[in-house]
């Protein structure tokens, strides 16, 4: 049984949150964990390069200067890949680097990325999240309560616009939500807080999917 201490906004301790050890993924997942990760970094790539070919560049199909009695090397036409200025032989073009990836290892890659925090004491649950103000420096002082700084993923059970008000001036804080959480989120982060309502929702999500679902 994995325990996770309960604190409040005050970092004062509240009681255990236990975690069955059975729900814990830790022999397996590690190249679904690497497979999420990849393909959810592809998908963030913009794809937008794109170079000219010669049949793009502008320009005539005039030579620019005549075939003999130059002494100079023959030259059809200026948009010749040779040239400086010229097309670019198989040069990037526009594309989608998205890739596919199956729904049992992404739950796969979850559960493993989940298991491996908690195996790790690297979460911390409080009790509710719930800020009298949206600003940065409360909710900084919130965390310091908890003993936390650096990067961390708050994930809470619903949104609070509060919250994440607070924490859009701080990059190396994030908020998500727990059913919407994912694997590459869980793996960056070195530390998470959830809120124990938040934590439920991530422990039902470590219960392996039932057939047919």
């Amino acid at each position: 049984m994995s325990r996770i201490p309960i604190t409040n906004s005050t970092g004062a301790s509240l009681g255990e949150m236990d975690i069955a050890d059975d729900l814990l993924v830790l022999r397996r997942g590690q190249q679904a964990l690497k497979d999420v990760i990849v393909a959810h970094r592809a998908g963030l790539r913009a794809g937008t390069a794109s170079t000219l070919t010669k049949g793009e560049v502008a320009g005539s199909n005039r030579k620019p200067w005549a075939q003999k009695g130059l002494g100079r090397a023959r030259a059809g036409y200026r948009q010749s890949p040779i040239w400086r200025g010229g097309g670019v032989v198989f040069g990037p073009k526009p594309r989608s680097y998205r890739k596919g990836v199956n729904r049992k290892v992404a739950q796969l890659a979850f559960r493993r990325a989940l298991s491996e925090k908690v195996a790790g004491k690297a979460v911390r649950v409080m009790d509710e999240l719930t800020m009298a103000d949206a600003k940065t420096k409360t909710l900084l002082a919130i965390l310091k309560a908890q003993n936390i700084s650096g990067h961390v993923l708050i994930i809470l059970e619903k949104t609070d616009q509060k919250v994440r008000l607070a924490a859009r001036n701080l990059s190396q804080v994030e908020v998500a939500m727990a059913r919407d959480v994912h694997a590459y989120q869980l793996f960056r982060y070195p530390m998470l807080v959830a809120t124990k309502a938040a934590m439920v929702v991530l422990e039902n999500r470590l219960k392996p999917a039932k057939a047919g679902a």
